[in-house]
């Protein structure tokens, strides 16, 4: 194989890869706007402000779907920073419920650029504790994601 042709099948592949990340099952609900208060000293999306809004975002889906809202962090696995959002991108969170523990829920999250579709940010693991109002983990009976408009019946 000829070394331009090898750098082709490596520009293709490159111009695909962010159809590959992007998961079907994945919910994308809320948008973020990158500002300057929001900006590293690269001029870059501070990793934690990101990280801010992932938490919030995933204990909110934790919330809805044990319904208590007593409900902590318990562990955010290897974070995969892919790419660096700038001023004025808009990024939005994805959020996927993948088990149900006794007394957790686990769930994995994307981080992408809404006009691009370019990926940021990949968790495979957050999981969230369900707790009574004296903080001590609570059994929430649950296995498997209910929608709201399901539960109003």
């Amino acid at each position: 194989m000829d070394v331009q042709r090898l750098f082709k099948i490596i520009e293709l592949r490159a111009a695909f890869e962010p159809l590959f990340f992007y998961t079907p099952t994945m919910n994308f609900h809320t948008r973020k706007w990158v500002k300057p208060e929001d900006l590293n000293p690269n001029e870059t999306l501070f990793g934690g402000r990101m990280l801010a809004w992932i938490d919030e975002e995933a204990v909110i889906y934790a919330i809805v779907q044990l319904e208590n809202k007593h409900v902590v962090t318990k562990y955010i696995s290897e974070i995969d920073f892919i790419s660096a959002p700038r001023q004025g991108d808009i990024v939005e969170l994805g959020i996927e419920a993948t088990a149900f523990g006794r007394t957790s829920i686990t769930m994995r999250c994307e981080v992408r650029n809404k006009l691009t579709r370019e990926p940021i940010l990949k968790i495979d693991k957050l999981v969230f504790v369900n707790l009574d109002a004296d903080g001590k983990a609570l059994p929430h009976g649950k296995t498997e994601i209910t929608y709201v408009k399901d539960r109003l019946d």
